[in-house]
């Protein structure tokens, strides 16, 4: 008799707390937002030629853009990003699909280059980390975990424009 009882309170759980016992029957994945990340510089004169960003300084409102290509070499996403005050970047890339999952991936498949600099006394294009060709990303284990996406973001490496005119730099 006990083990009815016991059989019977084991039917009824799941009515009397339907919210401890409730389950989706076809669960949707969580979305997976993309954000891009970097800092765009002005190099200095002194280290015109190289790729140093010594002495470099951030620039305000610098353009670079977001460029990602499918497995048959078509631009699949397109996105222009501006600088904060401090240089930096934060491109989120709202409606980046992946046909195929690893030859799309951001990694794979997404570049960032240099538009247009703001500053007139440093608006040269220059190819510090890729910068006019595409500077590929890197994974830092940056991610946020959101109720309902995650956040994964991806980073560039600092690119930078350089001045028109630099002095000869002087070797006695």
């Amino acid at each position: 008799m006990a083990a009815i009882h016991l059989s019977f309170l084991i039917l009824l759980l799941p009515l009397a707390f339907p919210s401890a016992f409730a389950y989706e029957a076809n669960p949707q994945p969580k979305k997976t937002q993309v954000v891009i990340e970097g800092m765009v510089y002005c190099q200095s004169c002194d280290n015109y030629g190289s790729w140093s960003l010594s002495k470099a300084k951030p620039i305000a409102s610098a353009k670079v853009s977001v460029i990602c290509k499918n497995q048959r070499g078509q631009v699949s996403y397109y996105k222009a990003s501006e600088t904060d005050g401090n240089g930096y970047f934060f491109a989120e890339l709202q409606g980046f699909e992946m046909s195929h999952l690893l030859l799309e991936h951001p990694l794979q498949s997404c570049v960032v280059k240099l538009v247009e600099s703001p500053l007139e006394g440093c608006n040269v294009l220059s190819n510090i980390n890729y910068g006019l060709y595409g500077s590929p990303l890197r994974y830092e284990k940056k991610r946020f975990y959101r109720k309902d996406y995650d956040v994964v973001i991806y980073a560039a490496g600092p690119l930078a424009f350089r001045p028109a005119h630099c002095d000869a730099p002087n070797h006695y």
